[in-house]
Order: C-alpha cells, then structure tokens, then sequence
C-alpha cells in the first residue's frame, strides 16, 4: 500500500482523474439498473443516476473517512500534518469523485440549475488539490468527509422523494435519521474543522484561504439546514413544493423539495 500511494503523491494530478474515470465507470454501470416509471415520467432519470453514484461515493468514503480516525486517532488532533497512506488515498478517492460530479453537471446541461453544487464542489476540489500537492490538511481533509456520513440519508431522502414514496415508513424513518446524522457528521464537522483554523490560525499554512472556505461551506450548509427542517417538518409554509412533493426546478438540488 505505501509503495503504491508514494508513487500517487508523484502525480495526484493524473490520480485524481483516473478515480474521477473510475466513478464514471460506475456511472455507466448504474445505468443498466432499472429506474421506476415515476422517475421517468417526472423526467428526473438524470438526477436519480447522479444521485445513485453519489450514493456509492458517501457509503464508500464515508465509511472509510470514520474508519481512518477510528484506527488513527491523531488524525482528529493535527489535522495540518498528520495522515497515513490509507487517509491520502482516500482524499485522492474522494477528488476523483467531485471532479467526475462537476463535469456530469456541466456537461449535461445542469450547470445554470446546479450553481449551488458546483460552488460548493469547487471549495472542496481546490480544498483538496492543495492537500495532495502539499501533503498539508490531508487530516483535515479526512474529517471533512465526515460529512459524507450525513449525505447517505440524504440521497436516501432525495431518491425516495423523486419515486414518491413521501408517505412510505422508510422516509419517515429516514427523516429523523437525516436530522440525526446532519447535525452529528456535517453541522458538529464543520463546527470542529472551523474551531480548528481559527483556534491555530496564526501559524497555519494558508490559513486565511482556508477559513475563507470554511466560513462560505458554512453558510451554504446552514441555509441547507433551515431549508431541510422546513421541508421535512414544516411542509406546509414550504410553497415552492408541487403537490406530488417534487421541486419545481428539475436541477439537482442539495436539498431538493
């Protein structure tokens, strides 16, 4: 493993796009899985593939992110220096996705819709480029996919609702789940790797780019949050909600209503 990822430090340019290759492969895979005819008849078959291989990306990364500190707790407190072969491979993991994700959205014609995605891919892709190249924030890195924990209920969430299945007991459980998990792995994530910059700010590489980063990621995770708690437990002041519960905008929303 270390002779194999030493050789990837070489090159996390080329690395980088081979993982995003790879989850277009699997993009190509997850289009011979039957879609339900709701999906089709809604014209939402492009965002429940993209969201399938999003899917596939926080089960994998989520896992392995939690995993790392698990086994790695040093991790957690020098997220400037520290990381193992096994913690950068996944960062390299994980860019190769966001790449593969912001060109599907592009090239698909989703750009102008999606703007909100790609802002915020485009934090986490610089955030992560400069990681690879300097072999800085690779920890930090890893607890940011964390995150990833939470985005699994909600492409669950996002899935369920595109097949209408609102009313069904797996969405309703969910709902509470995705709360659970958004404050747990994404709000206290956030909250931490924040508290970390600032806490370290004066001798921190570049230190300004990446609060500057932090602060936008917590804005936009913030206003997701609201729009989350409104959607799901408030739904009837929510009204650009249609009644069969889809948005009126057919872009991959975040937090799609």
């Amino acid at each position: 493993m270390d002779a194999l990822v030493s050789v990837l430090k070489s090159h996390p340019g080329s690395t980088v796009l081979v993982f995003a290759l790879v989850f277009r492969l699997i993009h190509r895979l997850l289009q011979r899985l039957p879609v339900p005819k709701v999906v089709k008849q809604n014209d939402h078959t492009w965002k429940w593939r993209n969201l399938s291989v999003s899917m596939v990306h926080s089960l994998l990364t989520g896992t392995w992110a939690v995993t790392c500190v698990v086994v790695w707790p040093e991790t957690l407190s020098n997220l400037h220096s520290y990381y193992t072969s096994l913690s950068y491979l996944l960062v390299c993991v994980s860019t190769g996705y966001f790449v593969q994700d912001a060109g599907d959205i592009i090239l698909t014609g989703h750009a102008r819709a999606s703007w909100e995605f790609l802002i915020h891919h485009s934090l986490v892709i610089s955030c992560f480029m400069y990681s690879l190249y300097t072999k800085l924030y690779v920890g930090g890195a890893v607890i940011a996919l964390f995150v990833e924990v939470n985005s699994v209920t909600l492409h669950l969430r996002l899935l369920l609702k595109l097949a209408n299945a609102q009313s069904s007991p797996m969405y309703q459980m969910n709902k509470y789940i995705n709360i659970f998990t958004y404050i747990t792995f994404r709000l206290s994530t956030q909250f931490y790797l924040t508290w970390y910059i600032v806490h370290n700010y004066t001798w921190l590489d570049n230190g300004s780019f990446f609060l500057a980063s932090m602060i936008a990621m917590n804005i936009m995770i913030l206003i997701y949050f609201y729009r989350l708690l409104r959607a799901d437990f408030f739904p009837q002041s929510w009204r650009s909600v249609r009644p069969n519960g889809t948005h009126n905008n057919n872009s991959k929303k975040f937090l799609t209503d």
